[in-house]
């Protein structure tokens, strides 16, 4: 199920904002966060270039998931293991607020984020 227009054209404001504070601009040519809307769905990259001359293609790969809940308008944050499943993060409750979701991605405190 689609994210409902409104929900979607707030977060997508949130999220591209969030994204660009994530990709400083003298590392362009490097280093790219980006996220991806699927279904009710939100999962931010990091896409780094490629770091040897004979590959072409940047890798990818997953840092966060945000899950929304139509019922309850609440986002749910889930983290990735090392074989990119996805796992409910007990680290914050479901929140209305993306924002709250975003705060706890960037606080990272058992680095399963960021590293």
């Amino acid at each position: 199920m689609p994210l409902p227009p409104l929900v979607k054209t707030l977060v997508e404001k949130k999220l591209s904002a969030y994204c660009e504070k994530h990709s400083p601009q003298e590392h362009a040519n490097e280093l790219r966060v980006t996220y991806e809307i699927r279904g009710n769905s939100i999962t931010i990259f990091e896409n780094r270039a490629p770091w040897r001359p004979e590959f072409t293609e940047w890798t990818s790969m997953p840092i966060a998931q945000m899950r929304y809940e139509p019922k309850t308008g609440k986002w749910t944050l889930y983290c990735a293991d090392r074989n990119e499943r996805w796992h409910k993060y007990t680290g914050v409750t479901p929140a209305k607020e993306i924002d709250k979701i975003l705060a706890e991605i960037d606080r990272d405190p058992t680095g399963i984020f960021w590293g």
